[in-house]
């Protein structure tokens, strides 16, 4: 009888979960269009009280205005990419004007900043536009969860937009333009993080999936 009790125990322990053994799941946050004065500062401070890492796509014409900033996030660890100079379509630009949206926007860059990835305005790409990536060292950078936080001032719709679609391995494209997507932002970190997940750039998330970035591909997540 008691030899017949110590088998179920054994089996009873074999059915427990054992904590820890569940794989981390990592996100990667990213903010177009900066950087945009003390938005951009509040959002700096919000993921620096939460030990966070996030990836900015910045803009040239407002990397000229805001050298601190930009100087800000490179110190704190963040990942900085390039969103153009102008802003402009991309789609509907030459060789020519594509090569000086490059250069300029990187003429900007903090000193010892290698961007790695190019996203281009509203996602549009051509050809050409890979063509010049690929000559440039750059990765295209897309997105797999966009909760279109620029067309609303209701942090809470987007904090549940993304909460509810995001999973392992994804892209998060977010902005630091507003109060409200600042605020969304910091909201979707601590639901986040309150579910387990990990925040990390979108270099690191390549590495930990053992993606080898390639000039002139495009990536839009990790899983």
């Amino acid at each position: 009888m008691r030899r017949f009790l110590a088998i179920l125990l054994c089996f009873s322990l074999l059915t427990i979960p054992v904590k820890g053994t569940e794989q981390p799941r990592y996100v990667a946050l990213t903010f177009d269009d900066g950087p945009s004065g003390r938005f951009t500062r509040r959002l700096l401070q919000g993921l620096e009280q939460r030990q966070v890492q996030a990836t900015f796509l910045l803009c040239g014409y407002r990397l000229k205005d805001y050298q601190e900033l930009a100087q800000q996030i490179f110190d704190a660890g963040h990942e900085i990419g390039l969103h153009g100079y102008s802003h402009d379509n991309m789609a509907k630009m030459n060789r020519r004007q594509l090569k000086n949206e490059l250069s300029a926007t990187r003429a900007l860059l903090p000193e010892g900043c290698d961007a790695v990835f190019l996203r281009p305005p509203g996602g549009s790409a051509t050809d050409l536009v890979e063509q010049v990536a690929r000559e440039e060292g750059l990765s295209l950078l897309l997105w797999s969860v966009d909760p279109r936080d620029w067309a609303t001032h209701d942090a809470a719709a987007v904090e549940t937009a993304v909460v509810r679609q995001v999973q392992d391995g994804d892209v998060v494209l977010l902005h630091d333009l507003s109060d409200s997507s600042v605020n969304a932002a910091l909201s979707i970190v601590d639901r986040l993080h309150g579910e387990g997940f990990q925040f990390v750039t979108v270099s690191q998330l390549a590495a930990l999936r053992n993606t080898s970035l390639q000039p002139g591909k495009t990536y839009c997540k990790f899983p």
